[in-house]
């Protein structure tokens, strides 16, 4: 596995790892490109979809050439104090940063005059540039703004309630790991639930849309594909690093038809997995012989890649919505259909992932479990209440 980037350039290159290059942790990485990806689709969906006349834009006013305000000033100066006093803190401690950066990134540590200096040159520089580009009258100007034009802030609120909601999910299903170590437990890169990320995300999502009178709908149906597109690449870094989010313990002979794929395609050990500790699910890890990295564990069995299948999986489901979102043309149906694909999706590799079991009336069903059939009830229902409005629409 590639915790970090040191390790995949040894792969590729040969470079020995546990260099520089291990600040670029895997994990966060594909994590990043799986909003970019996902705010991509998003983007050309919305901008099609307002070019077809579904979305109106709103008159914006703006003004140009006037100086920078003492918001705009702060702000800018808050950064770079964070930057200059993190900054120089990571380059002084570089090898605990390099283990551990969510250790400093995420903590109180700083270096105090390198934060001022960064605060004050970052907040003269945001004074200096507006000061350049003054003018003796400035100009006030009328722009039209659509609601591809606002993808920023819409993935910005996507990823913080994606994200904590991912968290927070976690949480609930691991309490007791969670009681034991609660920092730990929050600052871990790990430790992500996908249906919490999708829930709180879209609560979010939503909130924002109705704040600014986007219609919800046109909406959903944009950020359908995009949504597959961006958890596919997701699971890209969770295969890559070793995350935890494997399956169970796998000793079956490879099916024939499997043949001429690599072994780990069926079941893995995940070698220098990110989590380089012996206290894993499903199995505890173990050294691996004559490693002296420092990452250095795997699985002391083998599990199914079950991050693997879900791109494999995800590939599928963008395939199909990127292939019938031009012929659908009743409103939400398309978000419909992505509900009813995912909680199948899910509910097939749940059979094959470590996960917490609830009891519910009598019958053993992880956390992702429940919610893939009541996401299947939901996508039933509001397909037909679409279907229906549909109608009703075009006869009146």
């Amino acid at each position: 596995m590639y915790p970090d980037f040191s390790y995949l350039f040894h792969a590729l290159f040969g470079t020995e790892p546990d260099n520089w290059l291990s600040v670029f942790k895997t994990f966060g990485f594909f994590l990043a490109m799986a909003f970019l990806v996902g705010a991509m689709v998003y983007y050309l969906e919305m901008r099609r979809k307002a070019a077809e006349g579904l979305f109106t834009s709103v008159r914006v006013t703006i003004v140009e050439g006037q100086p920078a305000t003492f918001s705009e000033i702060a702000m800018n100066a808050l950064l770079g104090l964070i930057l200059g006093g993190k900054g120089f803190y990571a380059a002084m401690h570089f090898a605990d940063f390099r283990q551990d950066p969510a250790s400093i990134i995420l903590s109180g540590k700083m270096h105090w005059p390198a934060a001022i200096l960064g605060a004050l040159l970052v907040g003269g520089m945001t004074w200096w540039e507006a000061w350049r580009k003054r003018k003796d009258k400035p100009e006030t100007k009328v722009i039209d703004l659509w609601p591809h034009d606002r993808i920023s802030e819409i993935t910005m609120w996507a990823a913080v309630g994606g994200i904590l909601g991912a968290k927070f999910f976690d949480i609930f299903d691991n309490w007791a790991s969670f009681m034991q170590d609660p920092i730990g437990t929050l600052l871990s890169p790990g430790g992500l639930a996908f249906y919490g990320g999708l829930l709180l995300g879209f609560v979010a999502v939503v909130t924002y849309l109705q704040r600014n009178n986007i219609p919800f709908l046109p909406s959903a149906d944009s950020v359908a594909p995009a949504l597959a597109a961006g958890y596919g690449v997701g699971r890209i870094g969770c295969q890559l690093s070793g995350d935890g989010d494997w399956g169970i313990v796998n000793q079956g002979p490879k099916p024939g038809w499997m043949s001429f794929l690599p072994d780990w395609t069926w079941a893995s050990t995940y070698p220098h997995h990110v989590l380089n500790d012996r206290n894993t699910d499903p199995v505890s890890s173990v050294p691996i012989d004559g490693c002296t990295w420092d990452y250095c564990m795997q699985l002391s069995m083998p599990v199914y890649p079950t991050p693997l299948y879900e791109v494999l999986m995800m590939t599928l489901v963008f395939g199909i919505l990127w292939t019938v979102r031009k012929r659908i043309k009743v409103p939400g149906l398309l978000f419909f259909l992505y509900l009813a694909l995912i909680a199948v999706e899910r509910f097939l590799i749940e059979k094959i992932r470590v996960n917490v079991h609830h009891d519910v009336m009598g019958i053993r069903m992880s956390q992702a479990e429940i919610i893939s059939v009541g996401l299947m009830l939901v996508s039933i229902v509001g397909a037909i209440y679409v279907w229906q409005r549909h109608r009703s629409a075009r006869k009146g």
